[in-house]
């Protein structure tokens, strides 16, 4: 006899699909504000009442922007449809659901914001964190797929004590740090402090003005290195290996992220380098929650064996 589908099979497939394109959308977002192509046209969300703007650099990187958005947008439509026509998936995702449409709609409205007020420092940032949030919404939505499909399951083994605590202190660290640089960003900080690793030859200026807010983005910098290494030490101990390898990818990539921080203020902040920068630090959170998702399972009681056949 031939099994249905599971209908968390195109649940799982579309949010990692929508997950990959919003982590785009972050990057190309970075590359319109660093080229400074957000005021490219101060109309929204028409080009100058057109909807096909002009073939000029800024004009095409801001419309690229929107269209990537707009993109976003659809997709998201599309996966609440296939949510919400089945029972199952409506119960286990429909709270995840309501969570990203909520988000997508405040999106749309702080974009139009960052038209309508200028590229204001604090809409700009609240964009960011915005998208961020949505980007690991989908994320949660996409893994939980995979658990009802069976995909990931609860350990046997037990994980060392105050692991997931741990992993969920990194997610918001490196949370509040992606904030932090979308402030300095925003702000545009980040030239205040032109030399590495001191501030105008001072290792601890006074944290003032905007030399004060590229310095605490650094030392946040510096507090989300010890936490994720820390992550790796004691994930060295975990029965999983997916966990083991996660957090040792965390401790390489935060090291990476602090030497793109210093070659960003060295080189005079590049656009291709910012991009970077802030791509590297949305894959430290994305990483983190996956991870941090993975404990959580591990806390778990196994599934029934009724359902996981039912998902196979």
């Amino acid at each position: 006899m031939t099994q249905t589908p599971s209908p968390f099979r195109s649940v799982e497939r579309l949010s990692f699909l929508l997950t990959l394109l919003t982590y785009g959308l972050v990057v190309l977002g970075n590359m319109v504000r660093s080229t400074n192509s957000g005021l490219s046209y101060l109309t929204w969300p028409l080009y100058n009442g057109r909807v096909i703007p002009d073939r000029e650099f800024h004009v095409l990187m801001e419309f690229s922007h929107r269209a990537v958005a707009g993109a976003v947008s659809v997709l998201l439509l599309a996966l609440a449809g296939l949510i919400l026509k089945d029972s199952a998936t409506r119960a286990r995702l429909g709270g995840l659901l309501a969570v990203a449409v909520g988000l997508i709609l405040a999106q749309i409205l702080l974009g139009a914001l960052t038209v309508w007020k200028l590229l204001a420092p604090v809409v700009v940032t609240g964009h960011l964190a915005t998208a961020q949030l949505l980007l690991v919404t989908l994320l949660l939505i996409h893994f939980s797929a995979r658990r009802e499909l069976g995909s990931l399951l609860p350990g046997v083994d037990p994980e060392p004590a105050g692991l997931r605590t741990l992993f969920s202190l990194a997610c918001v660290t490196a949370y509040g740090q992606i904030l932090l640089g979308g402030l300095v960003s925003s702000n545009r900080a980040g030239l205040a402090v032109p030399d590495f690793p001191t501030a105008n030859g001072q290792w601890f200026p006074p944290l003032q003005g905007l030399v004060g807010l590229q310095m605490l983005h650094r030392f946040g910098g510096y507090i989300l290195a010890v936490v994720l290494i820390t992550c790796a030490v004691r994930a060295s101990r975990s029965p999983r290996r997916a966990v083991r390898v996660s957090a040792a990818a965390l401790a390489a990539l935060v090291l990476l992220q602090i030497l793109l921080g210093a070659l960003n203020v060295l080189w005079r902040i590049p656009v291709w380098l910012t991009a970077l920068h802030l791509a590297t630090a949305t894959a430290i959170l994305a990483l983190c929650v996956a991870t941090t998702y993975r404990l959580s399972l591990a806390h778990e009681a196994p599934a029934p064996a009724s359902r996981l056949a039912v998902a196979r």
